[in-house]
Parts: structure tokens; sequence; C-alpha cells
């Protein structure tokens, strides 16, 4: 009955593996090498024929077995190479090496058995029975690394051939094991082997009809562990065959030598494995050699806070940030986009030109980030494969800019500190999941790096401050010094007016005392504060032209605009603040160049331009400095003309608005509320 069993088993394994084989040979699947499984596929079934028709221990059939082990080592070096993982190379093909080596050693154990008389016959028997099962456990191990190096990458048909191919190693690593125990190999055991033969064809042929995709990851910890029982198995097995070959050669000693060699192995077994630099170097091995990731994140994360951390004097840490988080995935641009009011505005830049600067913030946008803080693939927005608040939150012109790959979004402690939108890499790609994990932890660390950066800036404004507050306190010291000396000659003038010496002694004072206070005046602002009044109806063109032809002498300024502009303001202040930005657009501008001051009017508001052609300002610089005190672009600046110029137009219900292109110059408009020309002097009567 048994004999019939393995008979039609077999026959049916073989026809199924040789419709198998003729599958493949005609399949259109790419990934599957289609020479080295047919090959294989074709020894499996000439194999499985031979044991049907003339039993499993004949010679042609053990070398029908070893034929057809080879063949599928062959098929799985292919596949290894394809994926390329193995570093190095000649490691793969050592590795696969040996295996065939201890493969034609089993069955050559098994001729020589055949061969042999029959009280030796046993002992090469069961040698050939333990090789067999080395064979089987290193098959296994290397189908698990070729799992785990395909299975990223690889259709669902790859990976249901890599796991059947499991399942015949599997297989004969049950059968071996089990007829080493008792002693034979039992012709039930031939009958359950032929069965799985059978359902490892059906599962190759799923795998070449199968089109679809699935995931299947094996994780480390499970991976090394498996590993560990497959390295104690094969000591168990190593430990049978020594003792095996001890009580062979052995005679009268064996015992005592085969205790020995039991005590000696285990003993330096567990004084390996207790070794915590061998633990480490296993691992370190098992990681690179049979997992396979897109980064290796040592090398990433040096590089990454390398860049971060370069010293003063290379490029500034806003730029750094946006270059770290681009290398990361070979992008080779990158703009960082900053908090700007509610929205995001153009910041640092790395690689990534003038001309491709967005105008203005875009509120929508940083809601969304920092609501979701999702990493968006705007290929997939383009394409419209994303969600649609991704769609609505993102400006046209980025997904007009061709040249936008991917947003990073920063967050830090539940705030947004800003977005890194990265240019397309020379060989664009979709991201998978490992590159969101990558870009979502870097995202935070430069996001904490952002947030110091801008305390540290806090800081050191407010330490600015207490310096100011410090000069200011001399500068109090001196005035008083000066005030006492004003008083004691008024009192005295009284008394002594008509002495000519003491006239003489007073002047020389007053002379002194002017150049006192003209100094003072000079560390604090370049021109006299006058006393401020109740904004009122004030004619603006005549005030512009009398600022414009008083600085006529120190640079060319053109007045031109509506002379019907009225407008609702201080004229101290007023004149104050045009001032320092007249000040600050001469010091900017070329000796030929003009300074312009336009005015015009709309009815509801007065807008006031003054327009240079100079070295421009970037868009950071306006957002982040401009208008901070003590924060100059000038050499020697003390850096409060644009800081007091806003305040001076705010407290006047207006405001100051900034264009700006380095290279190209700067247009700086005030807006102040607008009043009727009739009421033109009432508020100088009043």
């Amino acid at each position: 009955m048994a004999g019939a069993l393995i008979l039609w088993t077999h026959a049916l394994a073989a026809l199924l593996f040789g419709a198998v084989a003729l599958w493949a040979f005609r399949s259109r699947e790419e990934q599957v090498p289609r020479l080295p499984l047919t090959v294989a596929l074709t020894a499996t079934a000439l194999w499985a024929l031979a044991v049907a028709g003339i039993g499993s221990d004949d010679l042609v059939t053990v070398l029908a077995e070893l034929l057809r082990n080879l063949a599928w080592f062959g098929f799985m070096v292919v596949l290894h190479r394809r994926d390329g993982s193995v570093r190095p190379p000649f490691a793969l093909a050592t590795v696969y090496g040996v295996v065939g080596l201890v493969a034609l050693g089993s069955a050559g154990l098994q001729m020589l058995g055949s061969a042999a008389p029959a009280d030796r016959a046993a002992d090469f028997a069961d040698a050939a029975l333990l090789l067999q099962m080395l064979v089987t456990v290193a098959a296994l191990l290397l189908v698990q690394a070729l799992h785990t190096a395909v299975a990223p990458g690889a259709g669902a048909g790859l990976r249901w051939i890599v796991l059947a191919l499991g399942g015949l190693w599997l297989t004969d690593l049950n059968i071996f094991t089990v007829g080493y125990l008792t002693g034979e190999l039992a012709p039930e055991l031939f009958v359950l082997r032929g069965v799985a033969m059978a359902l490892v064809a059906a599962g190759i042929g799923a795998g070449l009809h199968h089109k679809g995709d699935w995931s299947m990851q094996v994780s480390r910890t499970v991976a090394y562990q498996s590993l560990s029982l497959v390295g104690i198995a094969a000591y168990v097995a190593l430990l049978a065959l020594a003792t095996s070959a001890l009580a062979t050669v052995g005679g009268e000693n064996a015992r005592v030598l085969q205790t020995a060699f039991v005590f000696g192995s285990t003993a330096a077994v567990l004084t390996l494995v207790s070794s915590p630099w061998l633990r480490a170097w296993a691992k370190v091995k098992l990681a690179k050699h049979f997992f396979r990731h897109r980064y290796d994140y040592r090398a990433e994360w040096i590089r990454f806070t390398e860049t971060l951390g370069q010293p003063e004097g290379a490029a500034p840490l806003d730029e750094r940030i946006v270059k770290a988080i681009a290398d990361l995935t070979d992008s080779p641009a990158g703009l960082l986009l900053v908090p700007d009011g509610s929205g995001l505005g153009p910041g640092a830049a790395w690689n990534w030109g003038r001309d491709m600067l967005p105008a203005a913030s875009d509120a929508a946008l940083a809601r969304h980030l920092a609501r979701t803080g999702r990493i968006i693939e705007l290929d997939a927005l383009r394409q419209n494969a994303a969600e649609g608040a991704d769609l609505a939150a993102v400006p046209q012109w980025m997904l007009d800019l061709q040249k936008a790959w991917v947003l990073v979004p920063l967050p830090h402690l539940g705030q947004l500190a800003g977005a890194i939108l990265l240019a397309r890499p020379p060989l664009p790609r979709a991201l998978d999941w490992e590159d969101f994990d990558l870009l979502k932890v870097a995202g935070r660390q430069v996001a904490s790096y952002l947030a110091e950066a801008r305390a540290q800036e806090a800081l050191a404004e407010a330490q600015r401050f207490d310096e100011f507050n410090r000069r200011f306190a001399f500068i109090l010291h001196d005035i008083k010094n000066l005030v006492s000396q004003l008083t004691l000659v008024a009192r005295n003038a009284e008394r002594h007016a008509d002495n000519p010496q003491f006239r003489a002694d007073m002047v020389v004072t007053l002379k002194e005392s002017v150049e006192r206070m003209n100094a003072l005046l000079a560390r604090l602002s370049q021109h006299h504060r006058s006393r401020a009044e109740a904004p009122h109806a004030v004619e603006v063109m005549p005030l512009v032209e009398r600022l414009a032809a008083a600085r006529a002498k120190q640079h060319p300024i053109a007045a031109t605009g509506t002379r019907a502009a009225v407008a609702h303001a201080d004229p101290a202040r007023l004149e104050q603040l045009l001032g320092h930005l007249i000040q600050n657009a001469v010091d900017a501008s070329p000796p030929h160049e003009p300074v312009t001051l336009d005015v015009g009017a709309d009815g509801l508001r007065v807008t006031i331009d003054v327009i240079d052609r100079g070295c421009g300002m970037s868009p950071g610089f306006v957002r982040d400095r401009l208008f901070k005190p003590f924060v100059s672009s000038k050499e020697g600046g003390f850096g409060i003309g644009a800081f007091e110029a806003l305040q001076l137009a705010q407290a006047m219900g207006g405001g100051i608005a900034v264009t700006s292109r380095e290279g190209s110059g700067s247009r700086f408009r005030v807006t102040l509320k607008a009043a009727h020309a009739a009421d033109v002097g009432m508020g100088e009567a009043a």
C-alpha cells in the first residue's frame, strides 16, 4: 500500500512540476528569472519521477536529488545577484559553494553506502543523513535571507515562489530528522514527502499566476531568534555526526572520547555565546548580510548631524538645515518656509533660484501642516492620487512649479516651526515608508534646531536692550551734568550779565554744552526729534518736497505724485518717519541713482513710496530683521531707524509695507489715513 502511495504521490508531483516548468518557460513575469526557475522545476520533476519509478535508494535517484538541490541553489543565487543586497559579492558564492559541497558529500556517502558491506552500510547512511540535514538547515537559512532581501520591492508572485521553496526544504528537514531519530526512513515518510512536493509545485504555480501584491516582512527580533534556533539545530546535528564518527573509529575508548567531545564542545560554545563582543559582532553581521534597507541609517545620521553642526563661518544655520534634509533624499535643492504672520513665507534657500520664490505667505497651508503634520508628495497631488485636504491646502504656485517634489513640515512642541520644500532628485521616485519615517524624524530634529536658534536670537535681543539701557544710563548722567551746568550759568547771568568776562565765559560754556548735546544726539539718532502733536489734516506733497530739497545736496532725490494728497498725521512724526526711510534709501543707493518719493491717494488712504535702486534685501532679512531694533545692515549702524519709522507710522494709525529684491532695490510704502482738504490748518489752529 505504501509503495503504491509513494508511486502515485511522486508521479503527481512530477506531473505538476513538469507543467509548472513549461508555464515558467513561457511566462513573461519580469521579476522571476525564467531560465533558472525552469531548470530547477525540470530537475525536481525528474527527481520525483525517479522516486516514483525506480525508488529513493537507487543511484540514479540520488544523482537526481543532487541535481535538484544544485538547480534550486542556482535559482536562489540568481535571485540574490539580481537583488544586489549582498556585500561583498564573493560572500554569496562562498556560502552557496560550501552548501553545494556538503550536498555533494551527502550524495557521495549515499553512493558509498550502496556499495559497502552490509555491516558498514548503516554507518554511511547515518552520515549521509546528517549531511542532508545540514544541507536543508543551510538552505532554510538562505531562503529566509532571500525572502528578506526580495520582499520589500518584489511582487507577490516572487514571494510566493520563495515561500514555496522554503516549504520544500522544510519538508526535507522534517523527513530527514525523523528518519535519523528513528534509525530508518519509513515508507510513510516518503508518502508524506510526495504529498508535500505536490503542494510545493502548486505553490510555485500560484506564485507564477499571482499578479497582485501583499506585504509580509519578518522582524529582526524574530529573525535573530529563528537563526538562533537554526544554529542550535546545526550544533546538535554536528554533535550527532561527530559522536557517530567517534563510535566508529574510537574502539574501546569510544565512550570516553564521546563524553570528552560533548563536554568540551558544549563548554566552548557556552564560552563563545557568553562573549558580549561575539554577540555584538553576530548582530552586526546578520543585520548587514540578511537585511536590506534603503538607507544606511548610521551613515545618514552622522552626515545629517555634521551638516547641522558645522562651525561658525560656514553657511547660516537655516541654509544648513535645508541642505541636511535635502541630502537625505538626494534632493539637489530646497527652500525653507517659515512662519510669516498667519502663514508660511520664504526663508533660507539652498540651491533654490530667486525667481522661484513665492510672492506671499499662505495661511491655509500653515494651518493644514500644523494640524496634520503630514509629509506631502506633490506629484501625488498633481496626479489627483492624494487626499483632498492636502490638495486644498497646497497653494497653486507650488503645484505649478514642476521642480517642487516633497513638502516636509517641521513640528516642534505642538507648533509649526516651518516647512521645507524639496526639489525633485535627478532620479524621480515615489516615497516609501522608510522615506516618510526618516523625513519625519529629521523634520522634528531640525525644528528643534530652529526653535533653539530663535530662542537664542530673542535672548540676544534682550541682552542688546539691556546693553542699551546701560548706555542710556551713562547718557542720562551726562545730560544731568549738562543741565546742572546750564542751570548754574542761568542763575549767575542774573547777577553778572553786565560783566564782559562773564559773558565771554558763558559763550564758551554754551558752545561746549551744545557740542556735547549734539554728540549725545548723534549717539541716539541722526535727526533731532520735534515735539509730537495730535494727528490732524496735513498736506503731504509740500512736506515731501521740503524733505527732498533739504537732502538734494547730499543725494539726488525726486518728488512725484499727486498734490491733492491730504493725510491724517502728525507733521513732526511724519517728517521724522520719512527722514529715517530717506536716509536708509540714500545709504543703500549708488551715488548716481536717485531716490524717488512718490505720493498717492485714493480717497481712503494716502501712500508715500520711498523707492531706491540699491542693493535690496532678502525676504528673510525683511521679515526677521528689518524692523527689529539694534539690527542694521550698515556698517556701524545703530539699527533703530526702520524700527522707529514703523513705531511712528503705527502711532498715527498707519503702517509700512516693504517690497525688496536683492540686486534690484527696495520700495518702502507708508500708508496713512486720508483727511479732507478743508480740514488743513484746523489742527494747527487748535
